[in-house]
């Protein structure tokens, strides 16, 4: 397998943008989801900063200070963890549209960016500023977004020169 790139965003609409561009030049898969299942997926956990997180998940509220201060960290570096579960409520199903799954992700940054007043309480992190929580979300899609690789000349001269973006 190849090495998986290096992204980090300075924003979510950073984030909008590679996957229209993943889109554009087609793509290939080094994960198990396509572009519409990530995109998908980052809708699924991303939305819910807006319109609340299912009732259940507040059940592990007790939980939050030990993961605001083990994952958080994690999560926000350059090599966030891989592998761990993901609950069925955030699991994007398969043969989802590329196309329009990147239009709803595209949909669901600009009404992050442009959303009034405060966030929903994050299960594992508890309640997070805009600043915060846009770099979680900003993150969180870096993460998934490095599994798909552009096709495009760039990039495997990129990788022929030994460096990745």
């Amino acid at each position: 397998m190849q090495a998986l790139r290096l992204l980090k965003f300075a924003d979510l609409v950073a984030a909008a943008a590679e996957a229209e561009a993943l889109l554009a030049s087609g793509y290939r898969q080094q994960g198990k989801w396509s572009l519409g299942q990530i995109c998908r997926h980052l809708c699924l956990v991303q939305d819910p900063s807006i319109d609340g997180y299912p009732r259940w998940m507040s059940f592990f509220a007790f939980l939050r200070p030990i993961v605001r201060r083990i994952l958080l960290p994690k999560i926000l570096s350059d090599d966030s963890p891989r592998g761990i579960p993901t609950s069925a409520v955030f699991q994007p199903p398969s043969g989802l549209d590329d196309r329009i799954e990147v239009h709803r992700f595209v949909n669901s940054v600009a009404r992050f960016r442009d959303h009034v007043g405060g966030f929903t309480a994050h299960p594992g992190f508890g309640r997070l500023d805009r600043e915060t929580l846009q770099r979680v979300h900003s993150a969180h899609a870096a993460h998934h977004l490095r599994f798909l690789t552009p096709n495009t000349d760039a990039w495997v001269d990129e990788c022929s020169s030994g460096s990745s973006s």
